[in-house]
C-alpha cells in the first residue's frame, strides 16, 4: 500500500487559521483575567459601524495647505495667484458646511466636492514643485538659501498633508464608508489592527493616523509601521517617495552648494 501524503494548507487556510488562532489566545487572556467581562469581547471598532470622525482635524490640514501655497513665492504658483486657493477655500466651506462636527453623512455630491478639493490642493503643489525643479536644474532659483530652504519646506509640508488627505479619502472607500463599515479588508494595515488586545475597543483610524503615515513615508521614504496592502495604496506610497526624495535632494544641495 502506498500511503498519500499530507495536503498542504491553502494561503487562505492558513491565514484563516493564523487569525483565529489569535482570537482564541485573546479571548483566553479576557476570560482568564475576569470572567465578568466575556460582554466586553466584541469587533473592534474599524469593523463595525461607529459616529463619524470629527471634522476639525481635517479642516486644520487643509487651511495650512492653502496658507502654504498663499505664502509661495508667485513666480512658483500657478497664475492668478489665487485662484486655486480661492476655489479651495469655497470647496472646504462647502464641506464644513455639510458636516461642521463629524464626518458622517453620506452624499455623491459631498464625495466628490471633497475628492475635486484634494485634487486642487495636488495639482497646486504639483505646480509648484515642477518649477521649483526647473528652476534648480537651469540654476535660476536664486542664491538666497533661505528663502530656498522655505520654498521647499512648504511644498514638502504641502506634499506631506495632500498626500495624508489622499490616504484618508481613499482608504477603504473613505471617511464615511469607514464609519459605516461597509467594506471589510483595509487598504492600509495598522498596528492596532495587528493586535488589537493593544488598543482601545473604540480605536479606528482617523485622518491624524493617515497624516502620521503620509510623513514617515516622506521622511523615510518607505513604509514604516503601517502597511499599504492594495496595490493603489503601494503606487501612491511609491510616488510620494519619490517626489518627497527628488524634492529634498535637489533643495538642500542647492542650498548647501550656495553655503559654500
Amino acid at each position: 500500500m502506498t500511503s498519500e501524503a499530507p495536503h498542504e494548507p491553502t494561503p487562505a487556510a492558513a491565514y484563516l487559521t493564523g487569525v483565529l488562532r489569535r482570537q482564541v489566545l485573546h479571548l483566553e487572556r479576557v476570560l482568564h483575567t475576569d470572567a465578568g467581562r466575556i460582554d466586553e469581547v466584541h469587533l473592534p471598532a474599524w469593523l463595525r459601524s461607529t459616529r463619524g470622525e470629527q471634522r476639525l482635524p481635517v479642516t486644520v490640514a487643509v487651511l495650512i495647505a492653502i496658507v502654504l501655497q498663499i505664502e509661495l513665492p508667485r513666480r512658483f504658483a500657478l497664475q492668478p495667484h489665487l485662484l486655486l486657493p480661492g476655489l479651495e477655500i469655497a470647496l472646504a466651506a462647502g464641506l464644513i458646511a455639510a458636516n461642521p462636527t463629524r464626518i458622517d453623512r453620506e452624499s455623491r455630491l459631498l464625495r466628490a466636492v471633497s475628492v475635486t478639493l484634494i485634487a486642487a490642493i495636488s495639482v497646486a503643489n504639483t505646480i509648484s514643485a515642477l518649477r521649483l525643479v526647473y528652476e534648480l536644474l537651469h540654476g535660476t532659483a536664486g542664491d538666497n538659501a533661505a528663502a530656498l530652504l522655505s520654498t521647499g519646506a512648504a511644498i514638502w509640508g504641502t506634499n506631506v498633508i495632500v498626500f495624508g488627505l489622499w490616504y484618508w479619502e481613499l482608504d477603504r472607500g473613505g471617511p464615511v464608508a469607514r464609519a459605516h463599515a461597509r467594506k471589510t479588508y483595509p487598504d492600509f494595515l495598522f498596528v492596532q489592527m495587528q493586535a488589537p488586545e493593544l488598543a482601545p475597543p473604540e480605536w479606528e483610524p482617523a485622518f491624524v493616523d493617515y497624516l502620521y503615515l503620509s510623513f514617515t513615508n516622506a521622511t523615510a521614504f518607505s513604509p514604516t509601521d503601517v502597511m499599504p496592502l492594495s496595490r493603489w495604496a503601494k503606487m501612491m506610497m511609491l510616488v510620494q517617495s519619490g517626489v518627497s526624495l527628488v524634492a529634498m535632494v535637489l533643495v538642500v544641495a542647492r542650498a548647501v552648494n550656495i553655503l559654500k
